[in-house]
């Protein structure tokens, strides 16, 4: 694991959000490059749903139910 420099200011920010989204300070640092890296290689997609869509893979995915098409 590498180690980095952050402000307290935005240690707060992640801190807080974090622990609204559930997730430890580290694993929010790396879903928010994450979101950044996405939006960056695909600015025409709006923000909240490439938050949404990386949400969505780390689903449980035995819960999905599959959709079946109406004939």
């Amino acid at each position: 694991m590498a180690s980095i420099r952050i402000t307290n200011d935005l240690y707060k920010n992640v801190k807080t959000s974090a622990k609204s989204e559930s997730y430890s300070v580290s694993e929010q640092i790396e879903f928010l490059a994450r979101v950044e890296k996405t939006a960056l290689d695909n600015p025409d997609l709006p923000i909240n749903f490439i938050k949404e869509l990386l949400i969505s893979k780390e689903l449980d995915k035995t819960q999905a139910e599959p959709y079946i098409f109406d004939d």
